[in-house]
């Protein structure tokens, strides 16, 4: 009997707490499971309110929903608290759970818990977390899996679980919000892109943000497969002593058990070559380590060399993450609105081949930006600095490179236009949080689109 079936004998309570994608998946879950639920959002909006009212009008055992805040009396008598990632461990509802000694439990172990039985392929990092999880999942369906991308990918694992067939792997991004609290995650296989500072808005230091990274090794056995990025040595570090088959991939040359061979252009495999770079559809040597991550993951579980070149052949680019949008005049427009953080835009800006203006800004999460004038100063034309980081990135850059101040995000991208000359392109590669002008990374994406898209 696992928890879930614990809780519908007990006839308790379960909390949740959110009411975006993932809170609601847990409830719509929970309650095909019979347990009653209580949901609560600290927040109120339209959204929130039309949220909570097609809770209610569902059919089955009711749901009690309250928005614009949290019943602590009710929480603290739970059977346990499911979270939504967003919500931070110093949230009041989370701390009053935890000292009532509450159970907390992010949404995803609870989508993780309904499917105990499906194999599971998960991949966390500070970035590549999306592009790996998008690529394992193509690469299970080309070699004749059935399989589902979830998790912070964007499709909540209780979604999942109430799906019908069910899958049969499921492909899992897990950021550090939702490690946290997934204590009982086993996968078949882990993948650990590589590690960096980011989300130092949230987490006290770096090293308690790498240690929620650690948390996907917490129940690490004998039996465990493990992927990680030789070329990375805070992963290398990370790993060292976990229980475990480790696997190692490098794509700066060095030889591992996946690995890129620059002599010859190729990615290498256990000692054969798997598919030219030419071949792979995609931008960059970070992606070149994406895919040599995904395949060692897959080819550890039994899928071959063919089919694994034929899916990584016939993958594209996920949405806002080195996406070409179109040329307009002889100017290629990228959106890389999923760059959140200095690594991942540093990462971008060395993708890049052709000369380029870059739009920076949004809210600041904790890095300095002085780490980009090196790779910026290779070929980029200028910097377009917006939103709440704005004067910051500025006074970082500045010196070293020209930087335009732009105001609304159709200022933005109008000032890019002028800037960038026939040849050249426009990189969204913003290394912040969207929260200042948008509701998330995807709306901000979204919207760069459509502006390129009404040129």
């Amino acid at each position: 009997m696992n928890r879930l079936d614990d809780w519908r004998a007990s006839g308790r309570e379960v909390s949740v707490a959110g009411l975006a994608r993932s809170g609601t998946a847990a409830a719509r879950l929970l309650r095909a499971r019979g347990i009653p639920v209580y949901v609560s959002d600290a927040g109120i909006s339209d959204v929130l309110l039309a949220a909570a009212e097609a809770l209610r009008a569902e059919p089955g055992p009711n749901v009690m929903v309250d928005v614009g805040g949290h019943d602590l009396a009710r929480v603290v008598t739970s059977a346990a608290l499911i979270l939504s990632p967003g919500i931070p461990p110093d949230a009041a509802v989370v701390r009053a759970a935890a000292d009532a000694g509450v159970l907390i439990l992010a949404e995803a172990q609870l989508g993780l818990d309904a499917m105990a039985e499906i194999p599971s392929i998960a991949v966390t990092g500070t970035n590549g977390k999306t592009t790996t999880t998008g690529l394992a999942d193509h690469l299970l369906r080309a070699s004749g899996r059935r399989s589902v991308a979830a998790g912070n990918i964007g499709n909540p694992l209780s979604a999942v679980a109430l799906a019908d067939p069910r899958p049969e792997w499921l492909a899992v991004e897990l950021s550090s919000f939702q490690l946290h609290d997934c204590p009982d995650l086993a996968p078949t296989v882990g993948i650990l892109t590589n590690l960096a500072p980011d989300h130092l808005d949230r987490y006290p230091t770096l090293a308690s943000y790498y240690a929620d990274k650690a948390r996907l090794f917490t129940n690490a056995s004998a039996a465990s497969i493990w992927v990680s990025n030789l070329d990375d040595f805070d992963s290398r570090a990370i790993v060292a002593n976990v229980p475990g088959r480790h696997l190692a991939f490098a794509a700066a040359g060095t030889r591992a058990d996946a690995w890129y061979d620059r002599g010859t252009a190729t990615l290498m495999l256990a000692g054969q070559a798997l598919l030219a770079r030419a071949e792979l559809p995609l931008l960059g040597d970070h992606n070149v380590a994406n895919a040599l991550a995904a395949s060692l993951a897959l080819h550890a579980v039994g899928v071959d060399h063919a089919s694994l070149a034929d899916g990584l052949a016939t993958f594209r680019p996920l949405r806002h993450r080195m996406e070409p949008v179109r040329e307009v005049d002889g100017v290629l427009w990228i959106n890389d609105s999923k760059a959140t953080n200095v690594a991942s835009t540093r990462v971008a800006i060395q993708a890049m081949q052709r000369p380029f203006v870059l739009l920076l800004g949004g809210r600041h999460k904790g890095e300095p930006y002085v780490d980009l004038v090196g790779p910026l100063c290779q070929h980029a034309q200028a910097v377009v600095a917006y939103g709440e980081a704005g004067d910051l990135i500025e006074h970082d850059l500045g010196h070293a490179i020209r930087v335009v101040r732009g105001t609304t995000f159709e200022d933005v991208v109008a000032k890019a236009r002028v800037l960038a000359k026939p040849g050249a392109a426009v990189l969204l590669s913003p290394a912040c949080s969207s929260y200042d002008m948008f509701d998330n990374y995807e709306q901000r994406g979204a919207t760069f689109r459509a502006l390129v898209e009404e040129m």
